[in-house]
């Protein structure tokens, strides 16, 4: 008798979708390799891109990778496809940039007539960044949210549709009219400096800047509120993506504020989709509360030491009128000497709020540590150390096997 098709096993993940994954990751390669090119070969202006910079190129590459990962293993997830897409659009952005800028500005005519083709997609940059806002109301199973979270899920597409539709029209528009003023970043005049005849398009683009903020502060007041009311797994999923957004909205202001460090401080964005694959995936997912205490613990013991140290270096010069290196030397000394235990206290104050866990299970294993100082008698060590274990670890079952000497 033959074995029906039953009988031989669970059918496996799709090929499909996963080949699909794997050419939108190989088109994020490609791209990358493409922008790269065209800023060698000089299509673009002489001075920095803004854009292709190497610490926004590392963050989609990071972004494309939990994408990747994401995509592979949870098909029928979106989140995946949606990280997946947005560095592929926004690399197109910046591939299409140079093709036009060596079309239409630089003068370069025997290149392939894709002109309009790139013409389009280059107008389309800020249309990739509606994409994050998306992901955040989709984590982390990727569903829209019920109720009337879902309605606001729809007002924020909307509205963050105008701007990418706007520029499209006024781009076709150019283009029928044959009016084609190109920039020598590869943007159409009419989109990048809108004259005064066409003042409804400032209009659109305010309204999509502010639709895109409301969009991000909504979807995380959206989980925000989900966090408080979860409790288990989910609730751990959350608060990876609840600290990758704290994160990723502190590097990106902070990238904002600093020309110098913009390359360095744009890699911390990654943080979000970082942290957006771990919750979905589950990978260390019971780590965070050790992860949060820690960054929180070293963060405060940074900021404090170098008030110390700024403090003690103005007292001895301006106060006491040491000389400099003199005053440099010691401050540094003070603060290093300082480091051990002012960073024992705070991880103590922080596990206490954070780690709530950890706190508990140290301040148990201490007291009994103390009781076992005085302790003689092995029956009562061995009932008051599986009496510490079930407080501290909870396990279902505990079981202690001491090996008695022969006299």
């Amino acid at each position: 008798m033959t074995a029906g098709p039953a009988l031989r096993g669970a059918p496996g993940p799709p090929r499909a979708p996963r080949l699909v994954a794997a050419a939108a990751a190989c088109l994020v390669v490609l791209l990358t390799g493409t922008v790269v090119a065209e800023s060698i070969l000089g299509h673009q202006s002489s001075e920095p891109s803004f854009a292709k910079g190497t610490g926004l190129l590392l963050t989609l590459w990071v972004i494309a990778a939990v994408g990747l990962v994401v995509a592979w293993h949870q098909p029928g997830n979106p989140v995946g496809w949606l990280l997946l897409a947005a560095p592929v659009c926004l690399l197109l952005t910046f591939t299409s940039d140079g093709y036009v800028e060596a079309t239409y500005h630089a003068g370069h005519h025997a290149l392939p007539v894709l002109g309009p083709v790139a013409l389009v997609f280059a107008q389309e940059f800020f249309a990739s960044f509606i994409v994050i806002p998306l992901v955040i109301w989709l984590f982390p199973d990727g569903r829209l949210p019920a109720g009337r979270w879902r309605w606001a899920v729809w007002a924020y597409l909307v509205l963050g549709a105008c701007a990418p539709l706007a520029a499209l029209g006024v781009t076709i528009a150019a283009l029928a009219q044959h009016h084609v003023h190109v920039l020598s970043d590869g943007q159409l005049a009419q989109v990048e400096n809108t004259p005064a005849s066409m003042a409804w398009f400032s209009v659109v683009g305010t309204v999509f800047f502010f639709g895109l903020l409301a969009g991000w502060v909504a979807a995380l007041c959206r989980q925000v509120l989900g966090w408080r009311r979860s409790t288990g797994e989910r609730r751990q999923q959350l608060k990876w993506l609840l600290s990758g957004a704290a994160v990723c909205g502190i590097f990106l202001v902070a990238s904002f504020t600093s020309n110098s460090l913009w390359e360095v401080l744009m890699v911390g964005v990654a943080a979000l989709p970082v942290s957006i694959g771990i919750g979905i995936l589950k990978y260390r997912l019971y780590e965070i509360d050790r992860i949060i205490s820690r960054t929180l613990a070293y963060a405060l013991v940074t900021a404090l030491l170098v008030g110390v140290y700024a403090g003690l270096v103005l007292l001895a010069t301006q106060v006491l009128q040491f000389s400099s290196p003199v005053a440099v030397a010691a401050s540094t000394l003070v603060a290093a000497a300082l480091f051990s235990p002012l960073r024992r206290r705070v991880q103590r104050a922080v596990d206490r709020r954070f780690n709530r866990a950890r706190y508990d299970a140290d301040r148990t294993v201490a007291a009994f540590a103390a009781r076992l100082k005085d302790a003689v008698d092995l029956d009562s060590v061995r009932d008051d150390l599986t009496g510490v274990v079930h407080q501290a670890l909870e396990p279902a079952h505990v079981s202690v096997w001491i090996a008695r000497g022969e006299q």
